[in-house]
């Protein structure tokens, strides 16, 4: 390689960096460590599949983390296995379809929490329907009425949002607004 082509090949290896950091940076917001969306920007960038080996070397980090990493990103769906013929080594590649990889995380993510959100609330509602059966206390009484209508607000919330998430998770929302792919 002569000179020119080696300070390209370094410019070009200094964006595509650039762009993982911020990739590692705003995986935070799914919950994912930086250090394992350096891992997912370094798949999503590398022309084939890796071994956890290549990994390892491609980011300096130890076999174990390259494994807790991708474990975890193939439980949301933003790294799958693949094969090679003649290769012995697990090989993983990312999930280029990042809108697939949204929806699932998303869905995940939040059908978990909203679900919780809904249980949670039919709890506090039980628990102070009791406590309202056994008060003599006329304004403890109007303030759980007040209260469990709050809840059951909150409910009515929780269900409209997991609607929302099945419209997510099945691809619909792409109806509403579209994919632009390339």
């Amino acid at each position: 390689m002569n000179e020119k082509s080696t300070e390209e090949w370094e410019s070009y290896e200094e964006v595509v960096d650039k762009f993982i950091q911020v990739i590692a940076k705003n995986m935070n917001l799914y919950g994912i460590t930086p250090s394992v969306g350096r891992l997912y920007g370094t798949l999503y960038f590398n022309d084939g599949p890796m071994t956890l080996d290549n990994m390892r070397d491609a980011l300096e980090m130890s076999k174990t983390s390259m494994s807790t990493g991708v474990r975890a990103l193939s439980e949301i769906k933003m790294v799958e296995p693949s094969f090679k013929k003649g290769v012995r080594k697990d090989l993983y590649q990312s999930e280029e379809d990042w809108y697939k990889s949204f929806t699932s995380l998303f869905g995940n993510r939040w059908r978990h929490h909203t679900e919780t959100n809904i249980e949670e609330a039919e709890e506090a509602i039980q628990e102070l329907k009791l406590i309202q059966e056994e008060t003599t206390d006329e304004a403890l009484v109007i303030k759980i009425n007040n209260d469990i209508d709050k809840l059951r607000y909150a409910q009515n919330y929780y269900r409209w949002l997991m609607r929302f998430i099945q419209v997510v998770e099945t691809g619909e929302i792409f109806k509403y607004i579209p994919k632009h792919d390339k």
